[in-house]
């Protein structure tokens, strides 16, 4: 399958307090519950693996944020900017996030899922994350309800 996306033209690079407006735009743009400014600024305060891909014109594109724990990486966040979704950069982030957790040492990679996020469960699974688990009421959700998470371990 020919990639969609010339990476050679695609700038990565660690995530900076100066991306924080874009990357919190592009936050809510894509999440219904969406995190805060301060849990990037927090993010960025603990030293948490944190990158953001560009195009060549310095449109944010997508980031992620990893935590290393003893032996597993814990993917606490990943998005693709809505209008270019579905056009693979989900998968570029996700490997960019594996060999970021590889160079750190780590045995696996973590993450949880909302069961209604459709589109990002089919990614993770096609991409080798296995369903291990879920937890009960894990996500805020409408009407002051709660949505389980969906625990899923990709082995590296």
């Amino acid at each position: 399958m020919k990639p969609l996306w010339d990476l050679a033209r695609l700038n990565y690079e660690p995530m900076r307090e100066a991306d924080l407006a874009d990357v919190l735009a592009l936050e809510e743009s894509v999440y219904p519950h969406p995190w805060s400014m301060s849990n990037f600024v927090d993010s960025l305060n603990s030293n948490y693996e944190a990158w953001v891909l560009r195009d060549q014109n310095g449109a944010l594109l997508g980031y992620f944020l990893l935590m290393a724990i003893v032996d597993e990486a814990h993917l606490l966040n990943v998005a693709v900017a809505a209008g270019m979704q579905g056009q693979g950069l989900g998968r570029v982030l996700l490997n960019q996030a594996v060999a970021c957790a590889r160079g750190l040492g780590m045995e696996s990679v973590l993450l949880e899922v909302r069961p209604s996020n459709e589109r990002a469960l089919r990614i993770y699974e096609r991409y080798g994350f296995k369903q291990i688990g879920r937890r009960k009421g894990y996500y805020p959700a409408a009407n002051q309800q709660r949505e389980d998470a969906i625990v899923m371990r990709f082995g590296i």
